[in-house]
């Protein structure tokens, strides 16, 4: 599991900065404020996501269930809340109906609440 945490924390991380790029470049341009502001919070909180998944990924061992949750909430959390937050800020650039992500964002900020709440408790 270690293994797993510190991969997919690296693979968001590389992604962070790929989509942080492609934001600041080729989407500024093409988005308004508004909606590059929110695909820049999705990056911010995937960096986030990656750092911590880095740093739980050096320091648990996963003995626990607690642990395991940690790993689930923070990451699928990430990929739901930022995911979500992606393809609603580029909505019009792909010229898609793309309402019902809306209640992904909210589902996937709290399965990172989740998350860091099972963190919280595996250290108590």
């Amino acid at each position: 599991m270690n293994q797993i945490a510190l991969i997919s924390g690296s693979i968001l991380g590389i992604l962070s900065i790929v989509f942080g790029a492609f934001g600041a470049h080729a989407l500024k341009k093409v988005l308004t404020e508004e909606r590059l502001n929110s695909f820049e919070v999705g990056v911010r909180y995937q960096m986030y996501a990656a750092i911590t998944l880095l740093i739980i990924g050096f320091h648990l061992d996963f003995a626990t269930t607690t642990e395991k949750w940690a790993y689930y909430g923070i990451f699928w959390g990430c990929i739901l809340f930022s995911g979500s937050i992606y393809f609603l800020s580029l909505k019009d650039v792909l010229k898609a109906n793309l309402r019902f992500l809306g209640p992904i964002t909210p589902l996937g900020g709290l399965l990172m609440i989740v998350g860091w709440v099972m963190l919280l408790i595996s250290f108590l």
